[in-house]
C-alpha cells in the first residue's frame, strides 16, 4: 500500500464559529449557522448564507495582522484555521520549515479587488489603487497565510473550483507517498464575495430560504465562507514526533468527467469513479463505509446525479449519509476540507450530522440521517467516512478518512 498517511491536526471556521469545538457543539445541537447577509456589501440581501460572523476588523485584531492581511477576507479566516491546525498538531518551527503549505481557494482576493477596481477602470492616469489588485491572485492568498504561520519549504495553491481543498489534501498526500516531505498542511480558504453571489445568481441555482439537500422540494444552494486545514504526514514521522494520531487519509481519488461546465452527467459517471477509485486505494468494500459526508449542494442536478452515483455502488443498501451544507453553506474551494474536519469530529465523537431541512427525502430509499443517530447520547461506530467534493467541470474528488487504532 506504500506510505501510510495519517492525520495529526485540524482547523476550522465557518458560519458554525470559530474552531474545532465550536464547530461540534453546532453539528451535536442541530444548528444551522445560515442567515441573513450581514458583512457582504451587496444589494441582493435576499439570499440567506453561510457567514462567519466575525467582521475583518475583528479578524485583524484576534490575529494581531495589518496590511495587507487585515483588508482580505479569505486570508484572515486562512489564518485563523491554519494556526489552529498548526498548534493541534504541535508543529514546531523545525517541523513547518520541512514541512508544505497547500492551499485551496478560487476568488483568493477578490473581496479587495472589488472595491479598489471601479477606481481603477475609470482613472485616466495610473491609479494608486492599482497595487491593490495584486492581491487578487490565489497564489498571493495561500502565500499570505503561509507567511503568517511559519517558514515552510513549500508554498502552493490548487483552484479546481469546488473541489480545490480536497484536491490539496490530495496533492499534500502525493508528496509525501514521493518522499518529497513528510508533513504537509492542506486544506482551504474562501471568503464570500459579490463576484461569488453574482456570478451563482446568474446561474440561477441560489435558494431565497435555507437550502434542503436530498430533498424534493430543493431549490438551491446557500452560499457560505470559512477555511479548514488537516495536518497529514507520513507514520513515520508521525511516530517519530509521538502525536496522536486522528485518522488515517486511507484513500482518495480525483476524477474529471467533463460532461459539461456548471453540471454533471445524468449516472453521475465522475462521483462514481471518485469514491470507486477512492475505495479501491484504501482496499475498501462499499460494505465498509459506514458515512458519507455527501457534496448535496441542494441544486435538483447535483443531488439527483450524486444520489445515482451512489447508487451504482452500494445499489439501495446505502450508507448513512448527509450533507452538512445545510449548516455551513456552501463555503465552495473551502468546503472539502471544512467537511474533511467535520468528518474527523463525526469519527472522533461518534455521531452523524443531521440533513437539516430534510422533509420529503429524493428517494425513499435513501436513507438521510436524522437527529437520532448519535445525537441521544448513544455513540455510533464509524469505521471509514467517505466526503465527496464535486466543482465545476466535473473536476469530482473524494477522501475517505479511517479509524486509527494502535493495533493498526
Amino acid at each position: 500500500m506504500g506510505e501510510r498517511i495519517f492525520v495529526t491536526g485540524c482547523g476550522i471556521i465557518s458560519a458554525l464559529g470559530v474552531g474545532a469545538d465550536a464547530t461540534l457543539r453546532a453539528l451535536l445541537s442541530c444548528e444551522s449557522g445560515i442567515g441573513p447577509l450581514r458583512h457582504l456589501a451587496t444589494t441582493h440581501d435576499e439570499f440567506p448564507v453561510g457567514e462567519v460572523e466575525l467582521s475583518n476588523s475583528e479578524m485583524a485584531g484576534m490575529l494581531s495582522v495589518s496590511y495587507p492581511e487585515e483588508g482580505l477576507r479569505t486570508v484572515l479566516l486562512g489564518i485563523i484555521a491554519a494556526r489552529e491546525a498548526v498548534g493541534h498538531a504541535g508543529l514546531t518551527d523545525v517541523d513547518i520549515q520541512n514541512a508544505a503549505f497547500i492551499n485551496g481557494t478560487t476568488v483568493g482576493g477578490m473581496d479587495k479587488t472589488e472595491r479598489h477596481f471601479k477606481s481603477v477602470f475609470d482613472s485616466e492616469t495610473h491609479s494608486p489603487d492599482c497595487v491593490e489588485l495584486k492581491y487578487n491572485d490565489c497564489g498571493y492568498a495561500g502565500d499570505l497565510i503561509a507567511d503568517n504561520i511559519g517558514r515552510f519549504t513549500m508554498v502552493t495553491t490548487t483552484s479546481t473550483a469546488c473541489s480545490s481543498a480536497a484536491n490539496a489534501i490530495i496533492m499534500g498526500a502525493n508528496m509525501i507517498k514521493a518522499g518529497l516531505v513528510d508533513i504537509v498542511v492542506a486544506g482551504g480558504a474562501e471568503a464570500l464575495t459579490r463576484f461569488h453571489l453574482n456570478g451563482f445568481n446568474s446561474l440561477m441555482i441560489l435558494d431565497r430560504e435555507s437550502c434542503r439537500p436530498f430533498d424534493r422540494d430543493r431549490a438551491g444552494i446557500n452560499l457560505g465562507e470559512g477555511a479548514a486545514y488537516i495536518v497529514i504526514e507520513s507514520e513515520r514521522s508521525a511516530r517519530a514526533r509521538g502525536v496522536d494520531i486522528l485518522a488515517e487519509l486511507s484513500g482518495y481519488a480525483n476524477t474529471c468527467d467533463a460532461f459539461h461546465q456548471t453540471a454533471s452527467s445524468e449516472n453521475g459517471e465522475g462521483p462514481y469513479l471518485a469514491m470507486r477509485k477512492a475505495m479501491d486505494m484504501g482496499r475498501l468494500t462499499p460494505a465498509d463505509i459506514d458515512y458519507i459526508n455527501a457534496h448535496g449542494t441542494g441544486t435538483p442536478n447535483n443531488d439527483a446525479t450524486e444520489l445515482a452515483a451512489m447508487h451504482r455502488i452500494w445499489d439501495y443498501a446505502l450508507p448513512e449519509f448527509s450533507s452538512t451544507k445545510s449548516f455551513t453553506g456552501h463555503t465552495t474551494s473551502a468546503s472539502g476540507a471544512i467537511e474533511s474536519v467535520v468528518c474527523l469530529l463525526a469519527m472522533r465523537e461518534g455521531f452523524m450530522p443531521c440533513n437539516l431541512g430534510l422533509r420529503n427525502p429524493l428517494h425513499p430509499e435513501a436513507k438521510p440521517v436524522d437527529t437520532s443517530i448519535g445525537h441521544d447520547g448513544a455513540a455510533v461506530e464509524i469505521r471509514h467516512v467517505v466526503n465527496n467534493s464535486f466543482g465545476f467541470g466535473g473536476n469530482d474528488s473524494t477522501l475517505i478518512f479511517s479509524r486509527y487504532s494502535p493495533a493498526n
